[in-house]
């Protein structure tokens, strides 16, 4: 049995092939097994905003859309504009810190870049 690689999303073991791809079960990533690991690291770093636009470190973007914050009865309004601290791996991708909330992680599909 040939070993198969990691996934390069989130680095599970337990990747399998179907056809001409390799599929991780756990995060759904697939990619082609003839692509370099440069390559793949460039995909999965780039973040982009509601529009498209690609997102780096300390770049101002504003909320589109009410967000009730888990664990807290206050929500995140429409507009509210956010300073990206850093962009991460993972579900919730940008790492900021909002004004009379604190730190916080939010998703990229829920802001734009002003």
């Amino acid at each position: 049995m040939s070993q198969l690689p990691p996934c390069p999303a989130c680095h599970s073991p337990y990747t399998y092939e179907d056809q001409a791809f390799l599929i991780c079960p756990e995060c759904a990533h697939q990619w082609s097994p003839d692509t370099t690991a440069s390559d793949e690291s460039d995909q999965t770093t780039q973040v982009r905003d509601a529009n498209g636009n690609p997102l780096a470190d300390g770049d101002y973007v504003t909320v589109i859309k009410d967000l009730k914050i888990k664990g807290a009865s206050s929500v995140l309004k429409v507009g509210t504009k956010v300073k990206i601290l850093r962009l991460v791996d993972g579900d919730h991708d940008i790492d900021c810190r909002i004004e009379g909330i604190g730190p916080m992680m939010l998703k990229s599909e829920f802001v734009k870049k002003v």
